[in-house]
């Protein structure tokens, strides 16, 4: 299936924005700084992570811990996505338990993602608390699981994708809304 660009709904200067704002709202809600660490999913939650830690630095001029997760095997389409999936080394240099845990992602849908981000966290140790950052929320949840922080709102058709494209991963920064080219 090729994909193509329907829409840019954001652009670099708009993420960064959105990355600001999201980063006041956690140091907001957290009042500050003390036991907080980010942890990025992969693959693009983790320089999302990354520019939250950044954009908190700044702010507070304190860097947070942030780590990065695999959920390669706590997904629940496991046997769908692949016969041999790639699994990915967990990285989290901090000990979890007891933490306030900012789990980031690019984009929620469904909400699997982030429940199979619960439970790889949840066998690292037990946090003091869970939160969930991501950039695009796009509706169609298929689990009870709502973001605490979100960048930007997109009302989408099953149909349509969100291409989070990042400087670290794809070579520049947007967001844009692809779809099934027609045949």
């Amino acid at each position: 299936m090729t994909l193509v660009d329907k829409a840019q709904i954001m652009d670099a200067d708009g993420m960064r924005r959105a990355i600001v704002r999201i980063a006041h709202e956690i140091l907001e809600k957290n009042r500050g700084t003390e036991g907080l660490a980010l942890v990025g999913i992969r693959t693009r939650g983790f320089p999302l992570a990354e520019r939250l830690a950044e954009a908190i630095r700044q702010i507070e001029g304190k860097r947070l811990p942030v780590g990065i997760l695999d959920i390669t095997l706590y997904r629940d389409d496991l046997s769908t996505i692949d016969v041999q999936p790639q699994v990915r080394k967990t990285e989290i240099p901090f000990d979890v338990a007891r933490k306030d845990i900012v789990l980031v992602d690019d984009v929620i849908f469904t909400g699997r993602t982030a429940r199979a981000a619960l439970d790889a966290i949840m066998d690292l140790g037990r946090p003091s608390r869970i939160q969930l950052a991501v950039l695009v929320d796009r509706g169609h949840r298929e689990v009870p699981i709502r973001p605490d922080y979100v960048g930007k709102n997109v009302p989408t058709s099953r149909r349509e994708i969100i291409s989070v494209r990042l400087v670290e991963v794809d070579g520049k920064d947007e967001v844009v809304i692809q779809e099934p080219e027609a045949s």
